[in-house]
């Protein structure tokens, strides 16, 4: 394990799955905060119990945080602002946005996964992957994927995660010093689809309205026939 700025950080060779890796990290510290990489992950998993495919040149991270519990449901914006904030420095014409809840999209397309699970204690295990070199080129992938490479775009992991790092540091102390309405309008100049009619595709039923905000809470504001509508999970689709 090696320092990096504020961080204590362990890069391995090949992992099932930095997540597993960081939850049994928490397990052994009490204080601090880490970061778990990996050259390569051969069990990623994604969200709502999806899949996430490990291909090489690839990010593969897993931020260990305390975070309190009345901010759980705002530290993802905090997390996919940073990834999208840390893509944009490197390359400042990308064409890069945000999609509800925790998705960054390179030319309409998936370059990142997020998946957010509960570590020991206070400690709250952030999962990111990034398509830097590769994407996955799979028939029937719930919404289609794209790698930085794929668009001309050349980093290397190691570069990426120093930079998501600064980041990351930088609006999670905005959003402890200064509230989460600071980042949350940060985060919405930044998202795709806003003031336009969207598909939301829940577990039991998909509807279809305008993309009108998000909340205090970071739930979707959706205008239906039935009025402004609540969402608080669901995939997004642009209509």
């Amino acid at each position: 394990m090696e320092k990096y700025h504020n961080w204590n950080w362990t890069d391995k060779e090949e992992v099932g799955s930095t997540n597993d890796e960081a939850l049994a990290l928490s397990k052994e510290v009490t204080d601090g905060k880490y970061i778990i990489s990996a050259k390569m992950q051969n069990q990623g998993r994604g969200r709502r119990g999806r899949s996430w495919i490990g291909l090489e040149g690839n990010l593969f991270m897993s931020l260990l945080v305390k975070v309190p519990l009345s901010q759980l449901g705002e530290i993802i914006f905090v997390v996919s602002l940073s990834l999208l904030e840390s893509i944009k420095n490197l390359f400042p014409d990308i064409d890069i946005k945000l999609k509800w809840p925790n998705d960054v999209l390179v030319k309409g397309c998936k370059v990142s996964g997020i998946l957010m699970e509960k570590g020991e204690g206070d400690y709250l295990i952030i999962g990111i992957g990034v398509n830097i070199a590769q994407s996955p080129k799979i028939e029937g992938l719930i919404y289609p994927a794209v790698s930085l490479a794929d668009n001309g775009y050349k980093t290397d992991r190691i570069t990426l995660l120093k930079e998501y790092l600064s980041c990351f540091d930088k609006n999670f102390d905005i959003l402890q010093n200064s509230g989460f309405e600071a980042i949350r309008s940060v985060w919405l100049s930044h998202v795709k689809g806003l003031g336009e009619q969207i598909e939301v595709r829940g577990t039991k039923e998909n509807k279809i309205g305008i993309f009108k905000d998000i909340d205090k809470n970071g739930f979707l504001l959706l205008e239906t026939n039935k009025g402004i509508e609540k969402i608080c999970a669901g995939d997004i689709f642009y209509i």
